[in-house]
């Protein structure tokens, strides 16, 4: 099975961009990646029953979806993902440290969330 980004349309309203999905070119069975189940899940449950119509980038939402968007990039074509993942760690501790300058406690959590994700999907070097 082959990883791919995925449009997801959520009750005919939500357009759900770049989520990562298993896809099976011979048996055509896609399913969503099992590391991201819990951020799509919990971003289906944030939009309620009733979701005014809209498009979501479900990779500012994943950490995993976010690096995956970023490698799959033509520019980025030729990075191996571990650099890929270092720039974004770097990038984030700086948001981090600069968050808590401001006392933006939920902004920090937000990314100390983030950061989590990628060091419980073993993808950190």
């Amino acid at each position: 099975m082959n990883i791919k980004l995925r449009t997801v349309i959520f009750s005919k309203k939500v357009t759900i961009e770049n989520v990562p999905i298993y896809s099976c070119s011979f048996c055509e069975r896609t399913e969503v990646l099992a590391e991201v189940k819990p951020s799509l899940t919990s971003l289906i449950r944030d939009l309620g029953r009733h979701p005014d119509k809209q498009t979501v980038s479900f990779q500012e939402k994943d950490e995993l979806a976010y690096l995956l968007s970023e490698a799959v990039k033509q520019e980025r074509m030729n990075v191996p993902l571990e650099l890929i993942v270092k720039e974004r760690v770097n990038e984030l501790l700086d948001m981090l440290l600069l968050a808590q300058s401001l006392n933006d406690l939920r902004w920090a959590e937000e990314i100390q969330h983030r950061l989590a994700q990628i060091a419980k999907n073993s993808i950190a070097t």
